[in-house]
């Protein structure tokens, strides 16, 4: 079975999407600077200023949602991709009911009952989800102004395919945001269709590098921004990883 259908994987992200920060962390353990990430990846990697009146917006690997909720804030039409059946349906009722129980594990068998809830001041009606694949999307999306990718292409089976459709998907002058922990693991993406974190030509390549000779051609490179992200398991088990933001512009 796919991990992300499973339910213990949609609490996590439901949790790592909508909790406040006494849901997620004790106040004595530390940490909070890598709380709030799908809120962060917009805040701290779109530029709003450059955002259009009315713009798109594409939210690419969306899981739960949270990210393409704070996208509506400076967009007027916002899509949420996500292959997971389960994170799009969770995504869904939020945008509809605009909350949603789930259990937070706390130890063994032991839970917290919690609640998803749209965050205030976003207008659901800007947003839609949708069920589908990164590397073989509809044909009929359309161009956009602002794309997020966040932690997505570490989890593709190839995604030099995803890739290659960007510049098909941003419009000329739009925006294009890339996170990752870059955690190239073969359960996800053979070794042969990493697009780095190997050795070529007898130098280190990093993931950095092959978005950059990938996307070149298309895209100038803005800038880079280390992002730390915080996934708790359970009451005493948490995860820290450290994304790298790559902020890039569509060529006219």
């Amino acid at each position: 079975m796919n991990v992300y259908e499973t339910e213990k994987l949609l609490s996590e992200y439901l949790l790592f999407h909508y909790a406040s920060a006494e849901e997620i962390l004790p106040a004595n353990y530390g940490g909070e600077e890598a709380l709030f990430y799908p809120t962060r990846c917009i805040n701290e990697c779109v530029n709003a200023a450059a955002v259009p009146f009315g713009a798109r917006a594409l939210d690419l690997g969306c899981a739960v949602g949270r990210s393409t909720f704070e996208l509506a804030r400076l967009c007027g039409t916002v899509i949420g991709i996500d292959y997971s059946h389960r994170f799009v349906g969770a995504a869904e009722r939020i945008r509809r009911d605009g909350i949603m129980p789930y259990d937070r594990l706390d130890e063994g068998a032991l839970t917290t009952p919690l609640k998803a809830r749209l965050p205030d001041g976003v207008d659901p009606g800007r947003v839609s989800f949708e069920q589908g694949d990164a590397m073989s999307l509809r044909g009929d999306l359309g161009p956009f102004d602002v794309v997020l990718m966040a932690n997505l292409i570490d989890r593709l089976h190839a995604p030099i395919h995803c890739l290659q459709r960007l510049p098909m998907l941003v419009k000329p002058g739009g925006q294009l945001v890339i996170t990752s922990p870059y955690t190239w693991l073969e359960e996800y993406t053979p070794r042969p269709h990493w697009i780095g974190g190997s050795e070529r030509d007898g130098r280190r390549f990093t993931t950095l590098d092959g978005l950059r000779a990938e996307l070149a051609q298309d895209f100038d490179l803005v800038g880079t921004k280390d992002l730390p992200f915080l996934l708790r398991e359970h009451a005493r088990k948490y995860q820290l990883s450290v994304a790298e933001a790559s902020m890039w512009r569509r060529k006219a």
